[in-house]
């Protein structure tokens, strides 16, 4: 061998990388202590992106495409080897390939519960865990901040690192975008879509990476807001009855101490119920929860308070008392019906 091509041995004259992988997203191109020649050429193929490294500071930058290494085409390289008359010797750097395409499947999850502030629940501790897609999108941000000078920096590598990173995101856009707790616990489909907005910005910024999708596939609560939820739930399968409060009062009738006025309570919420069913189509087990939580009746009611307990216009309510179905005193130009009289009407 001359001296010659003992030189051109020790010379770097084509820098290219081939990902057989699948799961890298960074590697240090081997250059076994050999120098770049003036003229090597650079192959950067489709979601490749290459960054140069000199002495720890960032060189130069190079998407998909054939480059040929230049003084005209490595501007930084030029400025910080001090080259006063080009690039006209062989150097040394090190050459990163980074993995822009889209790695997904990506599972994260709360190791230990997230703190959520509630206005009805106040504080409530949860755990969530699901999957992510993500891609790089600043190569030397990246490196510096997840990767560092890792040789062969891969996913699972990734998966360790970012976990507890994704979730410290995760939980501070939850709290930014103060989304109450039941609708994280019902909705949890919907909510990973609602939150990209706020958690992309904070990991480009701080990681050099890009969610294409959040997915959250489950949210765990404690038992008693499971309850809670649980309630909530029931309220509006009965079309909203009435407001929560009154709901929360109603519950005092599940735990027993009724009177003889119960009877007309029931029938009132199992109406209620049954109307609602014939209109939304709802199954027959939501008449027993109506009925349990119908709101307690006065002794006395006028035509406009027995109208809004069974769901029917005032006119239907008048059109009964005249017909002498329904018992009622008439006072002056207005009626007065006793619940007693309501109760045997409704046990016909």
């Amino acid at each position: 061998m001359g001296l010659m091509d003992f030189i051109k041995g020790e010379l770097l004259d084509v820098i290219e990388w081939t990902d057989d992988s699948r799961d890298t997203l960074s590697f240090r191109f081997p250059d076994e202590d050999k120098a770049i020649k003036n003229g090597a050429q650079l192959i950067v193929r489709e979601s490749q992106t290459v960054q140069f490294v000199y002495l720890g500071e960032f060189g130069d930058t190079f998407g998909p495409g054939k480059h040929t290494l230049t003084t005209d085409n490595i501007p930084v390289l030029t400025k910080l080897k001090s080259w006063k008359y080009g690039f006209n010797v062989p150097f040394k750097a090190d050459v990163y390939y980074l993995n822009t395409r889209l790695f997904t499947g990506n599972k994260w999850g709360t190791a230990n519960p997230i703190m959520m502030r509630d206005e009805d629940l106040g504080i409530v501790r949860a755990r969530a865990f699901g999957t992510y897609d993500f891609r790089i999108t600043q190569p030397k941000l990246f490196l510096k901040e997840v990767a560092g000078s890792d040789h062969n920096f891969r996913v699972d590598e990734f998966a360790d690192t970012m976990r507890s990173r994704v979730v410290s995101v995760f939980a501070d856009a939850l709290a930014s975008a103060k989304v109450p707790v039941f609708d994280v616990a019902s909705r949890y489909g919907e909510l990973g879509e609602a939150l990209l907005p706020l958690i992309n910005p904070v990991l480009e910024a701080k990681y050099g990476i890009q969610l294409a999708s959040f997915i959250i596939e489950n949210v765990s609560v404690p038992p008693e807001v499971e309850q809670a939820i649980d309630k909530r739930s029931s309220m509006a399968a009965v079309g909203n009855l009435n407001d929560y409060i009154k709901f929360q009062m109603a519950q005092g009738m599940e735990k027993g101490g009724g009177s003889g006025g119960v009877a007309t309570e029931l029938a009132v919420g199992l109406s209620i119920a049954q109307q609602i069913m014939k209109e939304q189509g709802m199954p027959a087990g939501v008449s027993k929860t109506a009925a349990n939580n119908a709101v307690v009746l006065p002794d006395l009611l006028a035509p406009a308070d027995v109208a809004q307990a069974l769901g029917v216009p005032e006119a239907d309510v008048m059109a009964i008392i005249e017909s002498g179905e329904l018992t009622a005193k008439k006072i002056g130009s207005s009626y007065r019906i006793k619940r007693a009289s309501l109760d045997e009407y409704l046990a016909r």
